[in-house]
């Protein structure tokens, strides 16, 4: 697999709640850090990806925002 995305994590798919429209897909990086994504149900059901298999998420954005408290 090549993509142009910069920020290539890797992990397995800890958890899919699948709605009418969209499927939220959470994804375990390393133990107790997870990042969650929304995709369409159709590209969720296309990819075949299932609750323990591995999978990337691939995080491309043009700003990245630093807050403190």
């Amino acid at each position: 697999m090549k993509v142009s995305a910069r920020n290539l994590l890797k992990g397995k798919v800890k958890k899919i709640v699948f709605g009418a429209v969209n499927a939220e897909v959470t994804i375990e990086i390393a133990p107790g850090v997870e990042v969650t994504s929304i995709i369409t149900k159709s590209s969720a059901e296309n990819l075949g990806i299932k609750e323990g298999s591995d999978a990337y998420a691939l995080i491309k954005a043009s700003d990245v925002m630093v807050a403190i408290d």
